[in-house]
């Protein structure tokens, strides 16, 4: 197992991340204990340290099933996160209430690392709002020693990332980011990872496979990276682009069987990082598969001063475009709930004058029509 050093501890690269657990008969809320028990000793023998679990995984039943499974080792061999379930806005003004509950789950007295979890356009306006006391309490327990390591996670785009890090960003120690050589681009990843360098806060990969999508190529994306490398397997091309990336301290991948484990151990015995072709290569096939579902938007802004709903196309088609590429997901419907009814896909007329002044030539009505039966 390779390391990598965050103030003074050794956290492995490879982390557990404890969303997609072995589950008995596809439920996803029956979690498999004697599965994630299993898994767990294997980890623990190949050097993994580092897992990461929320309130929300598997209907709330991952804490305490990773909880069972680590309380057979001592408790300075490992490190634990969970984080503050703050994507529904419900559980606001029950941070105190919550993160008590968490320890009893998890069976702890402390975590090692607690998060600000998911923050995104949702949300943001609740996580700021000192009304909540999210930040208080929280710096509380760190001062308390019940929290070691105070950081965040983000899905939200990167005016929602600036405006955290500009509120909070003197506190957080690390940010858990959703990261892979398709996002690179495509989620700004790229752009995301330099602001939070400039904070002197290192990454947390969340997602290096993109829910599983870049271990599953098909014959013809696969085909030019077996050209450069005929040995290497498609999960590998993606955690050897995250090994090349300054900054990024551990990457998170949830496993659910005991054969994508050992698969993904053996890649983390070495730290191989891509060669400039190789980047190159990669780096390429991720725009080429988000092309063909991508409508390419300059966001030069024409359209939005000549739309009668006052609409914001760019961004619009940005979710749209994330939507179609993903298949559905969380994403886009999590960015669409901060916004009003009124200035969501459905309220497109389809009069096509924005159509009329773009550069591009895009079917922006086409593309909201779908976009809402999609939804």
């Amino acid at each position: 197992m390779i390391y990598s050093k965050f103030k003074g501890l050794e956290l492995s690269a490879l982390g557990m991340g404890c969303m997609r657990l072995p589950v008995v008969d596809g439920d996803d809320s029956a979690v498999d204990q004697a599965a994630v028990e299993a898994m767990t000793a294997l980890a623990m023998s190949r050097g993994v340290n580092y897992f990461d679990t929320a309130w929300g995984y598997h209907s709330g039943n991952s804490e305490t099933a990773i909880g069972r499974a680590l309380a057979a080792y001592p408790r300075e061999k490992f490190y634990l996160a969970d984080k503050f379930p703050g994507y529904d806005l419900a559980n606001m003004g029950r941070v105190e209430e919550i993160f008590e509950a968490q320890l009893k789950k998890c069976g702890v007295d402390y975590f090692d690392f607690y998060l600000f979890h998911n923050v995104c356009e949702l949300n943001i306006d609740a996580y700021l709002d000192p009304a909540n006391g999210i930040l208080d309490y929280l710096l509380r327990q760190k001062a308390a020693g019940r929290i070691r390591h105070l950081g965040f996670s983000c899905h939200g785009a990167m005016p929602v990332l600036r405006r955290f890090l500009e509120a909070y960003g003197e506190h957080m120690e690390f940010c858990q980011l959703q990261l892979n050589y398709v996002d690179w681009e495509f989620q700004d990843g790229r752009e995301k990872t330099e602001l939070l360098a400039k904070y002197g806060i290192p990454v947390w990969v969340m997602e290096p496979l993109r829910g599983g999508r870049l271990a599953r190529l098909s014959e013809s994306e696969a085909a030019p990276l077996r050209e450069l490398n005929p040995q290497r397997g498609a999960p590998e091309w993606a955690f050897r682009f995250l090994q090349g990336i300054p900054g990024v301290a551990v990457i998170l991948s949830g496993m659910s069987d005991m054969a994508q484990l050992r698969e993904n151990l053996d890649i983390f015995e070495r730290d191989e990082p891509l060669t400039g072709r190789e980047r190159e290569a990669l780096l390429s096939l991720g725009e080429s598969m988000t092309n063909p579902a991508a409508l390419a938007c300059t966001a030069c802004r024409y359209c939005t001063s000549h739309c009668p709903q006052e609409l914001d196309i760019p961004h619009l088609l940005a979710l749209y475009n994330e939507h179609r590429f993903t298949g559905g997901g969380f994403i886009a419907p999590m960015a669409l709930a901060a916004i009003p009814a009124d200035k969501q896909p459905g309220a497109c007329i389809g009069c096509r004058s924005c159509e009329a002044v773009c550069p591009q030539q895009l079917k922006i009505s086409e593309a909201m029509a779908e976009f809402s039966a999609m939804l």
